[in-house]
């Protein structure tokens, strides 16, 4: 693309993208032609998912939505700080460079600063991308605290199907922690990686003229192959969290949007339903397609700094959110290569840093993320639509985390 790559010359409203009754043919945004998955487009469609996409809701339940207390501050789009590469520049500048839809800061509980950009409503959904699979990995870790769910377990105890295939001989926490041995590429820019054919599968993609491959997320996964030992070795592979869904179904007898529902939405006291994305038997796209508002990410982030207690309830035992924010094995994470992530690890689907803050996240491709730093009591939710697809070792990280780091400080300086 030979234009020029920044927030404003993108911005979804100022080119008119999907507005009109029709919209013109050049502004137009399909599932069926893959239009909505091309950057500029995809900063108008990841507000929009319902519009392209078969989804199932999340129902947020019939009670009052808790409150999130307002004291917004003019001081923290100056807020400075030096990137990863080593150029100044601040928190302000920063939202554009990210190509930011979306941005909360919790501090203490109470919203310090919340923007919406792009296309981005504070009642509309955004696809949180991977961010989905750290949902996916605390319903697992809570059925594992109620026992309901043994983390020790060979995978083929919840699901025989899988035997004779990749996870024939892995353990539900080899899936939990990914340090599974599966033949998958999670190259979004290859197209001819197992995530490409995955994302037809679910339904996420349209399927290419003459396709003849898997049709559904069972499917999928069930044609996965082995490759390499389990338990030696952090990769992360979205289908490994597919798998994780469902052995979660399995146990709970229960689908993951009326887990999601039942067990943190209507619990959390969101705001707005949410929705995640089906394939086309209907099963939620657990590794990339849950689609909530930023302030009920926010609470979502609020509730895990708090250990698990938030609108007056113990939503998540503290036990689970202890067992997460205190991260997994750092030297099987090492061996992913993740030279912006030194030291981090993984667990249960959570990306964990072991620093001076004690800061986990949630987080997803083109820039969303649920950053969590419990020792500078400090939430940040953010949705983006960053041409880069990526989850590491990226501009995205380049200026995220001395971003977080540098308001962190702030914050706690008062």
């Amino acid at each position: 693309m030979s234009e020029k790559l920044d927030a404003a010359a993108t911005d979804p409203r100022a080119r008119k993208l999907m507005q009109g009754f029709p919209p013109s043919a050049e502004a137009t945004i399909r599932f069926d032609d893959d239009t909505s998955s091309r950057f500029p487009n995809i900063r108008w469609a990841f507000s929009r998912q319902r519009e392209l996409k078969a989804t199932a809701s999340i129902w947020r339940g019939r009670g009052a939505a808790s409150t999130l207390p307002y004291a917004l501050r003019d001081d923290l789009d100056a807020v400075p700080f030096t990137t990863l590469d080593g150029e100044a520049t601040s928190w302000g500048q920063a939202v554009d460079t990210m190509f930011t839809d979306g941005l909360l800061v919790l501090h203490r509980g109470v919203i310090v600063y919340e923007r919406y950009l792009g296309a981005l409503e504070p009642q509309l959904p955004h696809i949180a991308m991977s961010v989905t699979k750290s949902f996916v990995g605390l319903l697992a870790a809570m059925l594992a605290h109620e026992s309901a769910l043994d983390p020790e377990a060979p995978v083929v105890r919840y699901v025989p199907e899988l035997a004779g295939g990749a996870y024939g001989d892995a353990t539900v926490r080899q899936v939990m922690d990914m340090i599974v041995g599966v033949q998958y590429s999670e190259d979004y820019v290859d197209p001819n990686a197992e995530v490409r054919a995955y994302s037809v599968a679910a339904g996420f993609r349209s399927q290419p003229a003459g396709y003849t491959g898997p049709t559904t997320i069972f499917d999928f996964v069930r044609r996965l192959k082995k490759s390499g030992e389990h338990g030696q070795a952090f990769a992360y592979k979205t289908c490994n969290t597919e798998v994780l869904s469902w052995i979660v179904q399995r146990a709970a007898d229960t689908s993951i949007p009326q887990l999601l529902s039942e067990r943190i939405w209507q619990r959390l006291g969101a705001e707005e339903d949410a929705y995640v994305a089906i394939d086309r038997i209907g099963m939620a796209m657990a590794g990339a397609a849950l689609n909530l508002t930023l302030r009920d990410l926010a609470r979502f982030g609020e509730m895990m700094r708090l250990n698990g207690a938030f609108n007056g309830q113990q939503i998540v035992p503290e036990a689970v959110v202890a067992d997460i924010s205190g991260g997994g094995n750092r030297d099987h994470f090492a061996k992913a290569g993740y030279v912006t992530l030194p030291g981090w690890s993984y667990r249960s689907q959570w990306w964990v840093s072991h620093n001076a803050l004690g800061a986990y996240t949630a987080r997803g491709i083109h820039g969303q993320v649920c950053w969590i730093a419990p020792k500078a009591e400090l939430v940040i939710a953010r949705f983006a639509s960053h041409p880069i697809a990526a989850n590491g070792n990226s501009v995205l990280d380049r200026v995220s985390l001395p971003a977080y780091a540098a308001l962190a400080e702030h914050l706690m300086r008062g």
